[in-house]
């Protein structure tokens, strides 16, 4: 895979950021700490019998208003352990997470699945038993075993220091599914959880989460939020983003429920802005570039305004990184025909 790497800190972000344009540095966001994981506090919100999401406190109030917010995940009870989407980023977050899980059953956690390799999902594998099975995506898997100190620097240049994330140490997952492949797990009682590798959605390490029996869909990044967030193209990829987000809100029924990586719980209809913004997109950019347009003609020219609905990092994302990966996708693709 051929990479394209910011000219300052490349040593942190060569195996990280993938495709991104050459720039003097790395364009940072317009709040540091982006969420500030000393802060936040993690509430239990039961969805169906057995099943619940772990949502920050903040988001009922904060995600339509385009607050960011902290990772959000859950846990399913099953017949004889539990399987928990998601951990967190620093031990703070974690113990807060099995306190929540403790609340509803003592149980132990058979499972834990992690739908990206940031490390606000990943990074507190450690703290889990030893017996409990951890399951990635594939390239989750090799990405972190082979840059597990990079990825680190990557989340203390936006997350801080002084937050816990120095003290996370590497561990392996145990069961990983490859690109377009999906894995089904027997929690018993009709409880059968789907672990869908779709491809990249948002970076080549996504992983979503289906519990078909209660219609839970656990988005990751992928659907960061709802209304006004727009995706976090990091990895300078979107045209197979572009297909992979339709296909999988295609794919989900109209009554299904949605927790979104980071942000409150919602429904299909919840998470459409994702798709209606990076079809916008793709629109505006072909048009761009079939106009012979620079990358900085076509930033003037697809500001998009009409999404812009005063996300925090609206500005940061799509200038920096989602018309970027689009312009430098579609030139791609029109210079092969």
């Amino acid at each position: 895979m051929k990479q394209h790497v910011p000219a300052l800190a490349a040593a942190i972000f060569s195996t990280l950021l993938f495709s991104l344009p050459a720039r003097a540095q790395f364009p940072l966001p317009p709040q540091i700490p982006i969420w500030d994981a000393n802060k936040v506090e993690l509430t239990l919100h039961k969805i169906r019998t057995d099943v619940y999401a772990i949502i920050p406190a903040t988001a009922a109030a904060e995600t339509a208003k385009g607050i960011p917010q902290a990772t959000t995940g859950g846990f399913i009870v099953g017949e004889k352990g539990v399987l928990l989407i998601e951990v967190m980023l620093t031990k703070r977050l974690f113990d807060q997470q099995i306190k929540l899980i403790r609340s509803v059953t003592s149980k132990p956690i058979s499972y834990a699945v992690n739908t990206s390799d940031h490390g606000d999902h990943c990074f507190t594998n450690y703290l889990l038993p030893a017996s409990t099975i951890i399951i990635q995506n594939e390239f989750a898997k090799e990405n972190l075993e082979k840059n597990y100190e990079n990825i680190k620097q990557f989340m203390l240049m936006l997350f801080g220091k002084n937050r816990g994330i120095e003290a996370t140490t590497f561990r392996p997952a145990d069961i990983v599914i490859p690109k377009n492949q999906n894995l089904k797990i027997d929690l018993g009682k009709g409880k059968v959880v789907e672990f869908i590798n779709a491809g990249i959605a948002q970076s080549p390490a996504d992983l979503f989460v289906w519990l078909a029996s209660s219609k839970v869909f656990w988005a990751g990044n992928s659907f960061i939020s709802e209304k006004p967030a727009i995706p976090w193209l990091f990895d300078g990829y979107f045209l197979e983003p572009a297909i992979n987000l339709k296909k999988m809100y295609d794919f989900l029924p109209d009554d299904a429920i949605v927790v979104p990586g980071h942000g409150r719980i919602t429904t299909k209809a919840g998470i459409k802005f994702t798709v209606d913004y990076v079809e916008a997109l793709k629109r505006n950019v072909e048009d761009a570039v079939d106009k012979s347009f620079t990358l900085e003609q076509t930033k003037e020219a697809v500001k998009m305004n009409e999404f812009n609905q005063h996300y925090i990092l609206f500005d940061w994302l799509h200038f920096n990184f989602n018309l970027p990966a689009a312009y430098k996708d579609i030139k791609a693709a029109r210079n092969t025909k």
